[in-house]
């Protein structure tokens, strides 16, 4: 069963860019991307690369962050 860890400070998501773990996007409550991993994030926007052609670019503003762990 994985566990969830909420992003929410710049060194929790280069962590999560160093370690290229799996991440889990909510907007609004309901889940709009998982399973990707972050490719770059900035002040505002974090990317999101979930195979090698598809990129989702998310605002940090009205998304939340998790990765995805396995216990």
């Amino acid at each position: 069963m994985a566990q969830n860890r909420r992003l929410e400070t710049d060194e929790d998501l280069q962590e999560v860019l160093d370690s290229q773990a799996k991440v889990r996007v909510f907007l609004d409550g309901h889940i709009v991307d998982s399973g990707g991993t972050i490719v770059r994030y900035t002040e505002e926007v974090v990317v999101i690369q979930t195979t090698v052609s598809q990129f989702a670019y998310h605002q940090r503003d009205t998304c939340e962050f998790f990765e995805m762990k396995k216990r």
